[in-house]
C-alpha cells in the first residue's frame, strides 16, 4: 500500500468515491532415529544381557549407560518435569495430537476455497504461527532399533517459552489469604452479633445501618476473593526474538528450560566436543538476511475532538508509534477522527512530514521516550549512556526542528478556532467533506506507506492511514466502540495484521519495546494461541505530588489486576492493550487436547497416565480417522458456510477474506486503489446492518464502558488474558486533576457499569451455561457491576453519624465484653489486610489512603448519580452522552488542580459535610448542656462523624481551591438542603421509636 497525497472520501450507500488531490512451507518433522546417544553422542551400547540398553521402557529415550548413572546421580533433571502450563491439560496424550494437524488442515481448506471462490492470492506478509521451526543438526540423522522406536515421538519444533510468571512468595501471600478468611469469618461473627442484639430505642437507625453493613460486606468479599491469587510479574524473554536461542532435543519434555550458559554448566566436560549434537541453533524470528517473522501489529488510535483532545497530544502520540523498536513494514498506526474535523488532517499531515526527521533519529540513538515533547522535557542527565559524539549536535538540531514543529501545529489550531460560514476549504478549492461533523462520508487518507513513506535517511516508515468513518442523522454509531470497529475492518482490508494495539490519543509509547513485550505471550509457543489480549497498567502524568485524587489508581491497577493475572487475566481497561484479531472475529480459543498427569519413570523422564489412558488415546484416533473418511462431505460443508459469512463480517468479500487469514496479510495482487474503495465500503454507515458486529464481534455494543464488556465476552468464551507489567512502563498518558473533571470520568465509568448491569450481559448469570468462565472472575465481572449501587448504603451510611448525634441515639448497642473483642479483632483484620496488600502488591500506604478517600467522594456523588442515570435510561429511555476527558500536557504549576468548575456532583458530598459538621456542633452542646455522664457516648459518635470528615477531606480541599474560598452556588445549595433535611428531621423523627410517657387518666394532669 503506497502512500500518497491523495484524500480518498465517499459514501458506499450513494455509490459515491471521490478521490481529492491536496497535498510456510512445511516443516521437517526431525527424527531421533538412531543408535548412538543424544547426549554425548557415543554409541548406546549393550546391557547386562547382551541385548540394546534401554534406560526407560515407557519411552524409549536413547541414551547411553554411563550418561544415565550421571544423570542420575549427579540430579541434573536432564529429563526435566512438564513443561510449566501443562499441569492444566488433561484426558489425551497430546505429543502428537499438540497441534491439532486435522483442524488445521480444516482451515487451511476454507481458506484455500474461500480465496478460489474470491480469485484472490496468497498474503503479501510472511505467514508466521507463532513457533519455532526446527533446524538440522549438521551431521547424519541416526536410527534407533525397531525395539526403541516404538515410543519416540518425533519433534518438529522447541518449545522455550518467551516468558514466565513470577509467583508471589508464600511468605508474602500465605499470610495474606490466612488474614483474609480470618476476616471473613470475623465479619459473619460481627453481622450475626448486630442482627441478634437490636437497639430497642432506634430500631429503624439500627436496621438501617446492620442492612448498610451488610452490603459493604458482600462487597468487600467480592473485593477480596479474587486477589488470593496474584503474580508477582511475568518476565519476558525479548531476546529470544532477536537473538540466537539454543533448546536440546528431549524425548518426552521436549525443551531444556535453562539458559544456554546453564546447559553447559550441566553437561560432562567430556562432552564438550559433542555439544553440537545436543545443543543446536534454530531460527529465530529476526535473522540478518532472512525475511522477518515477528508478526504485524496494526495500532489503532481515537480521537473525537480537538478542543478536549489537542492535536499537538495526538501527534506526540503518533510519533512514538511510528517511532516504535519494531520492524517498520510491520507496523501501521491509524488514527479514526470521529468528529472529522480538519484540524486532525492537517496536523497529521505536519506530523507525518516531521515523522521523517524524527524516526530515524530515535532509531539511531535510541532514545526514551520517543515522544518529542516528552524526551525534551525530561530533566534528566541526556548524554547518559550516549557515545556517538554527533548526538548532541543532532540532539540541538531535533530539537529545534520540533520548536517549529510545534508552531506549525499551534498556528493551524489557532486558524481553526474560528469556523467560516461556507465551511473549510481544502488547497485545492475542494469542500471539505466533513464540514457537517453528523452527515458526511467516510474519509481515508494514507499519508505515510510502502514505496512512498520514506525518511530523511531513505528508510521506510511504517503506515500511517487517517480514517473518519462515515455518519447519516439516521444511523446508530455506537460513540467509540463503533469507531473502533471501523478501525477493525479497515485494518483487516488494508494491511490485516493478525494483532493490533489500541491506544488513547493521549497515550504515547514510553517503552519503544513494549510491543515485543506483547509478542511474548501472543506468540509463545507454549500457551500464546489461547491468549486474546495483553493488556498493560496504566500510568500518568501530570499528576499532583499528593495524588489528591487518586488519579494514578495504583489499588486497582498494582492489586486488583496482579489478583486477576493469577485467575484467567486481568480487565481490558480500553486502552494500552493488544489485541489477536482473530478473537475480535468471534472465534473462541483453540481447543486443547490434553493428557494425564505424570508418573515418575525411575526418575529419569516423565511419562504419560497409565496405561488406561492408551484406550482413551486409541480412541480418539479412531474418530480422527472417522472424521478424515467425511472429508468428501467437508467441502459440502464449507460452501453452505459461506453463505453465513455475509451475516456474519457484512458485505465486503475482500474483508471476509481476510478474516479467514490467521496470520494476516492481504493479497499481494490487489491494487492500491481497489484496496481504499473497499476500505471505504466497510466503513459506510450501514455496513453493520444485520451483521454480527457489536454483538459477537469487536467491540460490544451496549454500554459507554466498551472496554469492560468487550473484555468480559473475550473471558465467556475461554479465552486468557495476560496482564504484563515491564519495569519500564509501556504506556503513559494524562489524567484529569480538576475535581469537577475527575467526578465526571469516574460518573462515565459507574455509568457504563450500570448499563451492563441492566443488560444481557449481566456477569451474573451470562455465560453460566457454557461454564467457561472462571468462578473467581466472574465474581471480579460482577463487582465491577454493582459497585456503583454501593452508592446507596454509602450515603446513608455517611448521614447516619449525623443523626445520631442531632437524635441523642447509637446504632450499636451498649458493648459488652465479647462485643468489644469482635469489633477490635474486626478492626485488626481490615488494618492487616490492607498492610499485607500493600507488602504484595508495592503500593505505598499514602496511595492506598488516597484511593479509600476517593471510594467515598465518588460513591456518594458520581456513583450516585451514575445509578440514577441508568435507572432513568431504563425507565423512560433517556439516552446517555459520552463526556470526553480534558487531555493536556504534563501541567507543572497544576494549574487545573485550583480551577473550579461548577457541576451538580459536588451537591451530594458538601451537603453530607455540612450536615456531619452541624451534627458535631448540636452533639458537642447537648453533652454539655447533660453533663459528665454524655461524654462517654459521645466518643463513639464523634469517631464516627470524623471517619467521614476525613474520608471527604480531598473533596474540601477541593472546594477551597488556592484561595480557600468555596464558590457561592456550592454554600447556597448545600446549606439550603442541609438545613431542609435537618427542619424534616426534627418533625418526622422517622427512625426514633417515641418514648413512651406517663398515663394522664391514670395518674391525672399533674402527675
Amino acid at each position: 500500500m503506497a502512500s500518497g497525497s491523495v484524500l480518498f472520501a465517499g459514501s458506499h450507500n450513494r455509490n459515491e468515491l471521490v478521490v481529492i488531490h491536496n497535498h510456510e512451507e512445511k516443516k521437517a518433522w526431525k527424527s531421533l532415529d538412531g543408535q548412538t546417544c543424544e547426549i554425548c553422542g557415543d554409541g548406546i551400547g549393550l546391557s547386562d544381557g547382551g541385548e540394546v540398553f534401554v534406560a526407560c521402557e515407557e519411552c524409549g529415550f536413547p541414551v547411553c549407560r554411563p550418561c544415565y548413572e550421571y544423570e542420575r546421580r549427579e540430579g541434573t533433571q536432564l529429563w526435566s518435569p512438564r513443561v510449566e502450563g501443562d499441569e492444566e491439560e488433561e484426558d489425551i496424550d497430546d505429543i502428537e495430537h499438540e497441534f491439532n494437524m486435522e483442524d488445521q488442515e480444516s482451515h487451511n481448506h476454507l481458506v484455500d476455497l474461500h480465496e478460489n471462490i474470491n480469485g484472490r492470492e496468497n498474503s503479501q506478509f510472511p505467514t508466521m504461527n507463532g513457533e519455532f521451526p526446527t533446524g538440522s543438526h549438521g551431521c547424519e540423522e541416526q536410527k534407533l532399533s525397531s525395539s526403541l522406536h516404538k515410543r519416540v515421538y518425533p519433534i518438529d519444533e522447541t518449545r522455550q517459552p518467551l516468558s514466565r510468571k513470577v509467583p508471589i512468595p508464600s511468605s508474602k501471600i500465605s499470610p495474606y489469604r490466612m488474614v483474609v478468611a480470618t476476616r471473613l469469618v470475623l465479619l459473619a461473627l460481627f453481622l450475626q452479633y448486630r442482627f441478634m442484639h437490636p437497639v430497642h430505642g432506634a430500631v429503624g437507625l439500627w436496621l438501617t445501618s446492620v442492612l448498610c453493613e451488610t452490603w459493604f460486606a458482600f462487597s468487600g468479599f467480592l473485593i477480596s476473593s479474587p486477589n488470593g491469587f496474584p503474580s508477582l510479574g511475568r518476565p519476558t524473554s525479548i531476546a529470544f526474538l532477536t537473538g540466537i536461542c539454543m533448546y536440546m532435543y528431549i524425548c518426552i519434555c521436549r525443551i531444556f528450560r535453562d539458559n544456554l550458559h546453564v546447559v553447559l554448566m550441566k553437561l560432562k566436560p567430556t562432552q564438550s566436543r559433542h555439544n553440537s549434537q545436543v545443543v543446536q541453533t534454530i531460527r529465530t524470528y529476526e535473522k540478518e538476511g532472512e525475511p522477518n517473522m515477528l508478526a504485524p501489529v496494526d495500532v489503532f488510535v481515537t480521537t473525537v475532538d480537538t478542543m478536549k483532545e489537542p492535536p499537538l497530544v495526538t501527534a506526540n502520540t503518533v510519533l512514538s508509534i511510528l517511532a516504535m523498536d519494531y520492524p517498520v513494514d510491520k507496523i501501521s498506526c491509524y488514527i479514526s477522527d470521529d468528529g472529522a474535523c480538519m484540524l486532525t488532517f492537517e496536523s497529521l499531515s505536519e506530523t507525518a512530514e516531521f515523522a521523517r526527521k524524527w524516526v530515524p533519529f530515535c532509531n539511531k540513538f535510541s532514545i526514551e521516550p520517543r515522544a518529542p515533547e516528552m524526551y525534551f522535557a525530561l530533566k534528566v542527565d541526556y548524554l547518559k549512556d550516549k557515545v556517538q559524539p554527533t548526538f548532541v549536535k543532532e540532539r540541538r538540531a531535533m530539537k529545534r526542528e520540533y520548536e517549529e514543529f510545534k508552531v506549525r501545529i499551534n498556528s493551524l489550531v489557532a486558524k481553526y478556532l474560528v469556523v467560516p460560514p461556507e465551511g473549510w476549504v481544502m488547497e485545492d478549492g475542494t469542500p471539505w467533506p466533513g464540514n457537517n461533523t453528523k452527515d458526511h462520508p467516510g474519509m481515508i487518507q494514507v499519508f505515510l506507506g510502502q514505496g512512498g513513506g520514506l525518511d530523511v535517511e531513505g528508510n521506510q516508515l511504517p503506515n500511517l492511514v487517517y480514517v473518519s468513518r462515515e455518519k447519516r442523522p439516521s444511523f446508530l454509531h455506537h460513540k467509540r466502540a463503533g469507531a473502533m470497529n471501523a478501525l477493525v475492518r479497515v485494518s483487516g482490508v488494508l494491511t490485516n495484521a493478525p494483532f493490533m494495539l489500541n491506544l488513547d490519543c493521549d497515550h504515547y509509547v514510553n517503552n519503544s519495546k513494549a510491543v515485543r513485550e506483547a509478542m511474548c505471550f501472543l506468540m509463545d509457543p507454549q500457551v500464546g494461541k489461547r491468549v486474546c489480549y495483553v493488556q498493560f497498567p496504566q500510568r500518568f502524568d501530570g499528576i499532583d505530588k499528593n495524588d489528591r485524587y487518586a488519579n494514578s489508581n495504583r489499588v486497582f491497577f498494582d492489586i486488583n489486576m496482579k489478583g486477576l493475572d493469577g485467575i484467567q487475566g486481568p480487565f481490558y481497561v480500553g486502552t494500552g492493550c493488544v489485541f489477536r484479531r482473530q478473537a475480535l472475529y468471534g472465534h473462541e480459543p483453540p481447543k486443547v487436547h490434553k493428557r494425564p498427569k505424570m508418573l515418575s519413570c525411575g526418575g529419569c523422564c516423565s511419562l504419560f497416565g497409565r496405561r488406561k489412558n492408551h484406550q482413551k488415546h486409541s480412541n480418539h484416533s479412531a474418530n480422527g480417522e472417522a472424521a478424515s473418511l467425511g472429508g468428501m462431505d467437508r467441502d459440502k460443508e464449507i460452501l453452505l458456510s459461506e453463505m453465513n459469512f455475509e451475516q456474519k463480517f457484512g458485505k465486503s468479500a475482500t474483508f471476509v477474506t481476510s478474516t479467514l487469514r490467521e496470520e494476516g496479510g492481504v493479497p499481494a495482487s490487489s491494487s492500491r486503489e481497489a484496496l481504499l474503495k473497499e476500505a471505504i465500503h466497510v466503513i459506510s454507515c450501514d455496513y453493520e446492518d444485520k451483521t454480527e458486529w457489536g454483538t459477537e464481534l469487536g467491540w460490544i455494543y451496549g454500554s459507554i464502558t466498551e472496554d469492560i464488556l468487550t473484555g468480559f465476552k473475550l473471558h465467556s468464551r475461554g479465552w486468557r488474558t495476560i496482564y504484563c507489567m515491564p519495569k519500564r512502563s509501556a504506556f503513559r498518558g494524562s489524567v484529569p486533576i480538576n475535581l469537577s473533571d475527575r467526578l465526571n470520568q469516574a460518573l462515565r465509568w459507574a455509568l457504563g457499569s450500570v448499563e451492563i448491569f441492566f443488560s444481557r450481559h449481566n456477569p451474573i448469570w451470562y455465560g453460566c451455561k457454557e461454564g467457561k468462565l472462571r468462578f473467581l472472575e466472574r465474581f471480579a465481572y460482577i463487582n465491577t457491576t454493582i459497585y456503583p449501587f454501593t452508592s446507596i448504603p454509602l450515603l446513608v451510611y455517611c448521614l447516619l453519624p449525623a443523626i445520631c448525634l442531632l437524635t441523642d441515639k447509637f446504632i450499636i448497642p451498649e458493648l459488652s465484653t465479647y462485643s468489644g473483642m469482635l469489633l477490635v479483632a474486626l478492626f485488626i483484620s481490615f488494618f492487616a489486610t490492607g498492610i499485607l496488600e500493600l507488602r504484595w502488591s508495592g503500593v505505598t500506604i499514602e496511595e492506598w489512603w488516597r484511593n479509600e478517600q476517593f471510594w467515598v467522594i465518588g460513591g456518594i456523588s458520581s456513583h450516585l448519580f451514575a445509578v440514577i442515570q441508568g435507572i432513568l435510561k431504563i425507565l423512560a429511555g433517556i439516552d446517555t452522552n459520552f463526556i470526553v476527558t480534558f487531555k493536556a500536557f504534563d501541567d507543572h504549576d497544576f494549574k487545573e488542580l485550583y480551577t473550579f468548575k461548577w457541576t451538580t456532583l459536588l451537591i451530594p458530598p458538601t451537603t453530607v459535610l455540612i450536615i456531619n459538621l452541624v451534627g458535631v456542633v448540636a452533639g458537642i452542646t447537648d453533652a454539655m448542656n447533660t453533663g459528665y455522664q454524655a461524654m462517654r457516648p459521645l466518643m463513639g459518635k464523634l469517631f464516627f462523624v470524623f471517619w467521614v470528615i476525613a474520608h471527604l477531606y480531598p473533596f474540601l480541599k477541593g472546594l477551597m481551591g488556592r484561595q480557600n474560598r468555596t464558590p457561592t452556588i456550592v454554600v447556597i445549595w448545600s446549606v439550603l438542603l442541609a438545613s431542609i433535611f435537618s427542619l424534616i428531621w426534627i418533625r418526622i423523627d422517622p427512625f426514633v421509636m417515641r418514648a413512651r410517657g406517663p398515663d394522664s387518666k391514670q395518674c391525672g394532669i399533674n402527675c
